[in-house]
């Protein structure tokens, strides 16, 4: 065998084996995100998923942890009624402080459409609520969009994950090794974006932006 094809079946099986922590990692983290038990932002941003991430958000809201409530990524025929129930909020809250975003299709569109909502209200904080799976992925991606807001994490774990030993439920590693490979690129997205900012501060991407928001929110 020669030096160069046992050097790349070395890095190969480096490579897979890093691949393979990483998952376990990944995995052992989302299946166990501990959520701040009380906090307190300017907003709240909810990426729609499972109906539970918007009642979860509705309750902070509710409870006085930040002024106003977006609901991002909303499928087009959802309609204001719907959201209403799930949320369980009284109708005048939801009128006064709560948003709904119908822009998003993706996390990308998630992070630029919480960015417009974020930037026309002026807020600097916001608690951001997702399933626990999506959580990074969610972070690293409006991280990007807005590099000096806090952010803080309030994942919600979905109703079919186990407490323990994810690994022998079939839909859940399935769902776990999908989101792994999703959160990979936007990870190494936000690691290249954040060094470039470190060595280019007076780049483009450290410049105020201009509203994006106007006549939207």
């Amino acid at each position: 065998m020669s030096s160069l094809r046992r050097a790349l079946i070395i890095g190969l099986g480096a490579a897979v084996s890093l691949l393979a922590l990483g998952f376990v990692l990944f995995a052992s983290v989302v299946t166990r995100f501990p959520a701040d038990n009380n906090p307190h932002a300017d907003g709240i941003v909810v990426l729609t998923g499972e109906s539970m991430r918007i009642a979860e958000g509705a309750r902070l809201l509710d409870e006085g942890r930040a002024q106003r409530m977006l609901i991002s990524g909303v499928f087009r025929r959802t309609g204001k009624k719907a959201l209403l129930e799930i949320s369980g909020l009284p109708e005048d809250k939801f009128d006064c402080c709560v948003d709904i975003g119908y822009a998003a299709l993706d996390t990308a569109g998630n992070a630029n459409e919480t960015r417009a909502w974020a930037v026309s209200h002026g807020y600097g904080s916001l608690i951001v609520v997702t399933a626990s799976y999506h959580m990074p992925r969610s972070l690293a991606e409006l991280a990007l969009a807005l590099p000096s807001t806090e952010l803080i994490p309030h994942p919600v774990i979905p109703n079919n994950f186990p407490p323990t030993r994810w690994w022998l439920h079939a839909s859940v590693t399935r769902t776990l090794v999908s989101e792994y490979f999703k959160f990979l690129p936007a990870a190494a997205h936000f690691t290249i974006a954040r060094l470039l900012r470190s060595t280019q501060p007076n780049s483009v991407a450290e410049m105020p932006a201009e509203n994006p928001a106007a006549g939207i929110f």
